[in-house]
């Protein structure tokens, strides 16, 4: 612990910006007298964040905490993003009731490789330290993994909610798996981090950093920051790369992007706003008042906040574009002016599930299936009418010669099939 000293009121309003919305543990004190010996001795903090390339994309949920890095950076202080090329490949089992199939090494570099861009959306990376923790945990050897796994105990990880009760209903938690919050944990070592981001599913991880740090001789461990969880656009399961059919990518494009974000439950509205958005709390109570008097249409009240997360990795006029190419295709009930193309041979049968995987209107031919089955996949002949419902899971089409069909998948996915 730091030594008890009189804060300055500043550093007290300093912590309670930095922290607004999240908790921070061990308190809101601690920080605040971190914040002003970093100011008295001119050593900025080392706020880290690790990100797992399991997927190729980050997604709103990321920038909860992304923005608060950003913050940090704002008041001067040191980012240290950490792409966990080697925790990857366990895969962070936090939340989850069954193990993570493993991923190549070729599957994680894949994803990794333009995180750095994604997240440059939020953060300030030009200033930001990046590193990739395969760079110390790969070249450990035996003597090293032994010391590491000789500072806690079977006992302390069973502790954990997953791991608890996966081990009470009997299902099976591998050696592999325990080592994940050790390998997390040890990065807080390696980077010397003095705090920590994560969302709340990330407490047992990151006070293992803290743990850790403690067992290494780091006198003043890391402090742990936790933001809560975005729901994805259903309301219900947290935004997950695991869950594609409700997460909102940082690499969608704007158009797609508005889609999503209008199609989120009403009642989601302020929990985007305040978690995405950069709305006062006190507007953002006086706008949720007037809506709940039936002041403000929830469609607008959506639109609005759409268009100001579109704002933030995307030109003003991208924002206002997209929500013009919704009010057209959905208030009017028109199809886009704008949509992929593809020639195909006429005259041919052209199976429908593999034309969608193909060109990315589904991750897979069953995935496709159950999209048709659905009811989610429409033709269009000649590019015109309300759309023609697809019901044959392994449909196929064929054209003749110089004619256009538009297919749709799902609300917001087009494709212009020209024989």
């Amino acid at each position: 612990m730091i030594e008890s000293v009189k804060i300055d009121k500043t550093f007290l309003e300093q912590a309670e910006i930095l922290s607004a919305g999240g908790e921070i543990l061990p308190g809101l004190e601690e920080l605040a007298s971190r914040l002003q010996k970093s100011a008295e001795t001119g050593i900025p903090l080392k706020v880290k964040l690790g990100l797992d390339p399991t997927r190729p994309d980050l997604h709103l949920g990321h920038t909860v905490v992304l923005r608060k890095m950003r913050a940090f950076q704002d008041f001067g202080h040191q980012a240290i993003l950490i792409i966990g090329d080697a925790t990857a490949m366990i895969g962070d089992p936090s939340g989850r009731n069954q193990t993570r199939p493993p991923l190549t090494d070729e599957e994680i570099q894949v994803n990794a490789k333009t995180y750095l861009e994604q997240a440059g959306k939020v953060i300030d990376v030009e200033k930001a330290t990046i590193v990739r923790n395969s760079d110390w945990l790969t070249g450990m050897q035996l003597p090293d993994q032994l010391r590491l796994a000789a500072k806690v105990t079977v006992a302390q990880m069973l502790v954990r909610d997953d791991f608890a009760k996966r081990y009470n209903e009997n299902r099976p938690i591998y050696l592999h798996e325990l080592f994940y919050p050790l390998m997390q944990g040890y990065d807080s070592v390696m980077v010397e981090a003095d705090i920590e981001l994560g969302g709340t599913d990330q407490r047992f991880n990151n006070l293992m950093g803290r743990e850790l740090q403690v067992a290494y001789g780091k006198a003043v461990p890391q402090m742990v920051l936790l933001m809560p969880l975005l729901e994805g656009t259903d309301g219900k399961v947290k935004m997950s790369k695991s869950y594609a059919e409700h997460c909102i990518n940082l690499t969608d494009p704007p158009s797609e992007m508005f889609g999503k974000l209008m199609s989120i439950p009403d009642a989601m509205i302020g929990r985007y706003e305040e978690l995405l958005t950069l709305v006062p709390p006190a507007a953002l109570k006086e706008k949720l008042a007037r809506m709940a008097g039936g002041e403000i249409n929830p469609r607008d009240a959506k639109a609005e906040m759409a268009k100001a997360i579109i704002r933030q990795y995307y030109p003003a006029e991208a924002a206002e574009a997209a929500e013009q190419h919704f009010i057209n295709l959905f208030k009017k009930k028109a199809l886009p002016d704008e949509m992929p193309s593809i020639t195909l041979p006429p005259q041919e049968a052209h199976h429908l599930p593999s034309l969608m995987v193909e060109h990315q209107l589904a991750p897979s031919k069953g995935e496709a299936r159950r999209l048709i089955q659905g009811g989610g996949v429409k033709l269009y002949p000649n590019a015109e009418g309300d759309g023609q419902k697809v019901t044959e899971p392994d449909a196929t089409l064929q054209g003749e010669a110089n004619t256009v069909t538009v297919l749709q998948v799902g609300k917001r996915k087009f494709l212009k099939l020209q024989f």
